[in-house]
């Protein structure tokens, strides 16, 4: 029997293990109901590197097509060049086949409307109502044309390079090791590197090649690239995700600074050249919060979520924004989160200080982070465990958009820091992260936390 947890739904789109949950069947169901939902017209579709990705964009291009759709295949592309070529090709949808940082057992369809952003939860709302109607084909006539376009990854380039003073990066001539986990930034971000004078050490930036780490660019899973640093004496080191959407960054000694601050070192970048909203969510350091706060920019939190942050932008017409899990979103190349943009943006800030990544790193606000999870029994009653906990830190700044936020701005021993606690869609379990000045306040923090509900 297929394991029925391994099949998730959310604003994020459908993903599962393929064989399992994500099953042909599952593959004609979402390309017909998308086809559907974008009014059956223009749909550009790509995907990641992985073995069963190929199969699954044929399959999905067909289906497409038999529903009245023109298909534009961009092929193995990142996630945000689907978005950028969603907008500029004038589509009424995109599709990209990817399961992100899952295991390479997984994948997924990441739904994208006209705006090139993700379907927002009124929206996949809607086509999840889709998916579960019967809907009929076009005639043999009306079928739509699927083309090959392998030239947008330009395009995307451009945007970037618009932004940046090439010619300042260009005279700094940085020794970059890149490490694409073989997936869909291979080659695109070879290709920016490159337009930068920068000498690229490409490590695991080979698409017919299996993942050779854990996707997720976790300091645990960066072992290769920090020893390549190290041994090619290189300036930087930066490591995606199989999609590219998401950025990790080595210092120049080889070590992980950490996904957090990939989004915070945009936001430094950013505000020192222009005045604006930073927006993040919930879960994301407080590092950004500080580096708003120095430059007296106006600082907003959303729901946890891309197209949550995205619209939260939208809204507060934000400059920079993203996600701690190294996800920078910059408005003015696209909205969505974008690896090449905070490359850029991190070599930009490299350049106008005239320092080393370690230096830089030494000079942003420090906070160490922590997160788990907390298994729940079945006799659990969490609303009324909130309710105690709301009580018990009453005088503190709480956020209840998403679960349960708490700033700690009185609390003797945690004042400074932060908890977040989220609810999973999937599983009986409760997400904490929080945050503290040092480890030890950290450490306090969470058990002080997960006490509540053993």
């Amino acid at each position: 029997m297929p394991n029925r947890k391994s099949l998730m739904k959310s604003v994020s789109g459908i993903r599962g293990i393929v064989g399992d949950t994500f099953t042909p069947e599952l593959v004609t169901q979402t390309a017909t109901a998308f086809a559907i939902y974008a009014k059956r017209g223009k749909i550009v579709i790509g995907r990641d590197s992985r073995p069963s990705g190929e199969v699954i964009l044929n399959q999905t291009a067909s289906i497409l097509a038999m529903y009245g759709c023109d298909v534009v295949n961009l092929g193995i592309v990142p996630t945000p060049t689907v978005q950028i070529a969603v907008k500029e090709l004038k589509a009424t949808g995109g599709i990209v086949i990817s399961a992100s940082h899952n295991p390479i057992e997984w994948n997924a369809f990441k739904l994208i409307n006209s705006n090139g952003t993700f379907l927002n939860s009124t929206q996949i709302s809607k086509f999840f109502k889709l998916v579960e109607s019967k809907h009929k084909p076009v005639a043999w006539n009306k079928f739509g044309k699927i083309s090959n376009r392998n030239e947008l990854d330009d395009l995307h380039i451009n945007k970037i390079l618009k932004l940046i003073d090439i010619p300042k990066i260009k005279k700094r001539k940085f020794t970059v090791v890149l490490d694409s986990v073989n997936g869909a930034g291979s080659y695109i971000t070879q290709k920016l590197l490159e337009k930068l004078d920068c000498k690229v050490i490409p490590l695991h930036c080979d698409t017919n090649k299996v993942f050779p780490r854990i996707p997720e660019p976790l300091a645990e899973n960066l072992k290769d690239i920090s020893k390549a640093v190290k041994k090619y004496k290189a300036d930087i080191g930066f490591a995606q995700d199989p999609d590219a959407d998401r950025l990790a960054i080595i210092d120049e000694k080889g070590k992980p600074i950490g996904e957090e601050l990939s989004v915070v070192i945009a936001a430094e970048y950013i505000l020192r050249k222009q005045k604006g909203t930073t927006v993040v969510n919930l879960s994301t350091t407080k590092a950004v919060e500080d580096i708003a706060q120095k430059y007296n920019s106006p600082f907003v939190r959303s729901k946890v979520g891309e197209i949550n942050v995205v619209e939260a932008m939208k809204k507060h017409r934000a400059v920079i924004g993203g996600e701690g899990n190294g996800g920078v979103i910059s408005p003015e190349i696209h909205f969505g989160r974008d690896s090449l943009a905070g490359i850029a943006y991190t070599l930009s800030l490299l350049v106008l200080l005239n320092t080393s990544v370690s230096k830089l790193v030494a000079s942003l606000p420090h906070y160490v982070m922590k997160k788990g999870k907390i298994v729940l029994k079945s006799n659990k009653d969490v609303p009324a465990i909130l309710n105690r906990i709301k009580l018990d830190f009453s005088g503190e700044k709480i956020t209840s958009i998403d679960g349960m936020r708490i700033d700690f701005n009185k609390h003797k021993e945690f004042l400074g820091g932060w908890v977040h606690l989220r609810s999973s869609n999937t599983e009986p379990i409760f997400r904490i992260i929080c945050e503290g000045i040092n480890v030890k306040q950290t450490d306090l923090i969470y058990k002080t936390f997960v006490r509540y509900f053993k």
